[in-house]
């Protein structure tokens, strides 16, 4: 039976871990600021009025939705060199794998958030002769984003969760690092149990951080 050993866990396991936390919290923070930005397109681009347009982004994400992550992780870091000749570092390929995975699911939370505007705000646009950047800009997107927040907030979270596929493509992030010690030491207990624990420690305080801008914007408005 494995007794917790705490010199190994502060002498061994804790500054092993310390030294990638930045590479779990970075390509948690990149892939999610480029889901956010790539959903918005892929939800403007399913909702064109241009079928070539409209129908290619609609087969992308499907397609993306229901394949796993991780083959999709590595086909950028490993397919990618022999299609393209593009070799691009792990962390990259990781943040541009989720980054792309998750703006599949976010372009679903735009739309949905676009489409709950009521018809007469963009009948208003429209009558004040709004170009269509101003509409999109000072009228439509202010009122789909704000109702939408803590549905995106629920997915940083789960990409916190998904950064331990990227030890799949070599990235050195916390639960990759902690296989890696368990390997070599035959101690699990520790080095698991703090990723666990580290995992807590960034999730809560991101959902905190959700939940006050949910209280900011005042989304429980009757």
């Amino acid at each position: 039976m494995s007794v917790w050993d705490w010199e190994f866990t502060f002498a061994d396991v804790l500054p092993q871990l310390l030294q990638v936390i930045h590479v779990t919290i970075g390509a948690t923070i990149g892939a999610f600021a480029f889901a956010l930005v790539g959903g918005l397109i892929l939800a403007l681009g399913r909702r064109s009025q241009k079928k070539w347009i409209s129908w290619p982004t609609y087969g992308f994400i499907e397609f993306v939705r229901t394949t796993p992550p991780l083959v999709q992780l590595y086909f950028i870091f490993f397919v990618f060199p022999d299609l393209f000749g593009v070799a691009l570092p792990a962390i990259v390929a990781g943040i541009l794998g989720l980054g792309i995975h998750y703006s599949t699911y976010l372009s679903e939370v735009y739309r949905a958030g676009i489409e709950s505007v009521p018809q007469g705000q963009w009948e208003a646009a429209t009558a004040l002769n709004f170009s269509p950047v101003q509409k999109w800009k000072s009228i439509i997107l202010p009122q789909a984003i704000r109702p939408v927040v803590p549905v995106m907030g629920n997915y940083l979270i789960v990409l916190f969760k998904e950064t331990p596929l990227l030890a799949a493509i070599s990235v050195g992030e916390l639960l990759g690092t902690a296989q890696s010690i368990g390997s070599s030491t035959f101690r699990y207990l520790e080095p698991i149990t703090l990723v666990g624990l580290f995992f807590l420690l960034m999730s809560y305080p991101a959902s905190l951080m959700i939940k006050r801008l949910e209280l900011r914007l005042d989304l429980n408005r009757k």
